[in-house]
């Protein structure tokens, strides 16, 4: 029998159903991907491959928290971004999943509660029941810009002490996927201020953070900011999946600040070293990989705003729809008339439009009806599922 962490035999739903359906005719217009290897995007494929093949393939040095060299390299990845980081608090991992799934490990005994944003994606959720903790859902509001709703958070405060579930970490994403909403400085402060007497970690995950729209003096990271917060954890997630558009490289880390580091990190330490994953030649590699992904993240940010500007254009004459207000990320939200709902427009443009977009739903939006669509695809096809799109949406 499987555990009751999650429920395992979810029924398809309706819109998946006809998703399958309409692939197999091999129209499908994919409003969804998120892959960046699979949108056309120039990758330097032999430098790749050279950088790899320097890797000596032959020795193993098990660092549990490590190669030195490749937490080097992190931390100089945030000082370029003009982030003061010791590489001695640096932890790698195989990807910002697993980083999760470490610091829940460390923070949690089975039934304490985690508190994770909506709305967002949902892979938190199943990340929180697969370590055995309860994850309190806080609502994010909406008001041109999004932000943190501070009452949401000490509802879920009391929600998670009324079912008995000790609190023991706050997630945010900054920048928030789909949303694009970063955590500002004002807000920060005040997550430490509710975070500390109890002993809550704030665990930050960053993996968009490259992909900002423009800079803004109210936005900080919280590996910068870690010791002005205070005597809270706070943890700074990032990857080489986002940040560099690498995922099949796997590589993720996390950024230990705050109070008691010496201990965090033995803690750390001792679930890095049950578990080895990251491959020795891709940390050893990992100076030239960022090197080389600063290459690929332009091409991926060239990208996405070429295709948002698509959308602005193409939405100009779909007075009835609206293009919410982004900070940063690979993703846009688009507001659409609520004669039907979310779901029943999604089905309908895949069955009558062969275009697959995401409910918004899928993510917890709320306040309206809404679809969520990658800015990654290939312009042309982006540009020739949005023309479909928009002529649905007017029907």
């Amino acid at each position: 029998m499987a555990s009751a962490r999650l429920p395992w035999h979810v029924p398809e739903n309706a819109l998946a159903d006809r998703v399958r359906e309409r692939r197999l005719r091999a129209d499908l217009l994919d409003l969804t991907e998120s892959n960046p290897t699979r949108v056309g995007l120039p990758y330097p494929t032999e430098a790749l491959r050279a950088a790899l093949a320097r890797a000596d393939p032959a020795r193993y040095e098990p660092a549990p928290l490590g190669l030195p060299v490749a937490r080097a390299a992190v931390a100089q990845e945030y000082a370029s971004a003009g982030a003061a980081v010791d590489p001695a608090r640096v932890v790698l991992t195989a990807s910002s999943s697993e980083s999760c799934s470490f610091l829940f490990k460390l923070l949690c005994n089975p039934g304490d509660a985690v508190l994770i944003p909506e709305p967002s994606y949902p892979l938190y959720d199943y990340l929180v029941r697969l370590e055995g903790a309860v994850p309190i859902p806080y609502r994010l509001t909406f008001d041109g810009v999004w932000s943190i709703d501070r009452a949401s958070m000490n509802d879920a405060l009391a929600d998670a002490r009324g079912r008995g579930a000790r609190p023991r970490a706050i997630v945010i994403a900054s920048p928030n996927n789909p949303t694009g909403g970063f955590a500002k400085r004002d807000e920060l402060a005040w997550l430490a201020t509710i975070a500390a007497p109890d002993d809550l970690s704030i665990v930050a995950d960053e993996v968009f953070a490259a992909y900002a729209f423009g800079p803004d003096p109210t936005r900080v990271s919280p590996a910068a900011l870690a010791p002005e917060l205070g005597a809270v954890r706070v943890f700074s997630l990032g990857g080489l999946s986002k940040s560099c558009g690498l995922p099949h490289l796997k590589v993720g880390w996390i950024v230990v600040g705050g109070v008691d580091p010496a201990a965090t990190l033995a803690g750390l330490e001792l679930v890095a070293d049950t578990y080895l994953s990251v491959g020795a030649p891709v940390q050893e590699t990992l100076p030239e990989l960022f090197a080389i992904g600063a290459g690929i993240r332009a091409a991926i940010t060239g990208r996405v705003a070429f295709n948002r500007r698509e959308l602005e254009r193409a939405l100009a004459a779909a007075p009835a729809c609206t293009l919410l207000p982004s900070e940063a990320g690979w993703t846009a939200i688009v507001r659409v008339p609520a004669i039907r709902t979310d779901e029943a427009w999604a089905a309908g443009l895949v069955t009558e439009m062969g275009v697959l977009v995401h409910p918004g739903y899928f993510f917890d939006l709320r306040g309206g009806t809404f679809l969520v669509v990658s800015l990654l695809p290939d312009p042309a096809v982006f540009a020739e599922a949005v023309r479909r799109m928009i002529a649905h949406l007017g029907t």
